[in-house]
């Protein structure tokens, strides 16, 4: 298999990861029995270096953070997807970067979420980092 493919298909993943991490973080579901709080995080205001702020604003402003972040890691990934393997080579430090990049993300997913987020980074992973090694190896 060629980097640009295992690139492509990391692309692929990422926006599907964006968009389902977007349409799902802010759903709370009723049997988890954390209204009082989820509602606690929405109506405390506090003071933010002068800015009314309550948890909810932060909790939804991280995982739109995320959601950038994804949306950018895909169009990279994309980006590295077109470029020829000599100039891909000459990119180490940058494909391996975004590699292990994905395997913090990983094991932060697997330690702290669910399946879903699990699955998604644990492939995209798998594609970062094959591509990567790929693109490392002599023509």
């Amino acid at each position: 298999m060629k980097a640009s493919v295992l690139y492509r298909i990391a692309s692929i993943l990422l926006v599907l990861f964006a968009v389902g991490h977007t349409l799902g973080f802010r759903k709370i579901g009723a049997s988890w029995g954390v209204d009082s709080l989820v509602a606690s995080m929405r109506t405390i205001h506090f003071d933010a270096q002068g800015f009314s702020r309550t948890y909810w604003d932060f909790y939804t402003g991280f995982g739109l953070f995320v959601t950038v972040f994804m949306l950018f890691a895909a169009y990279l990934a994309w980006q590295l997807s077109a470029l020829p393997a000599q100039t891909l080579r000459g990119m180490r430090g940058i494909t391996w970067a975004f590699a292990l990049c994905f395997v913090a993300l990983t094991v932060l997913s697997g330690t702290y979420f669910f399946i879903a987020p699990v699955v998604f980074s644990s492939v995209v992973t798998i594609c970062l980092v094959g591509a990567a090694w790929l693109s490392a190896k002599p023509a």
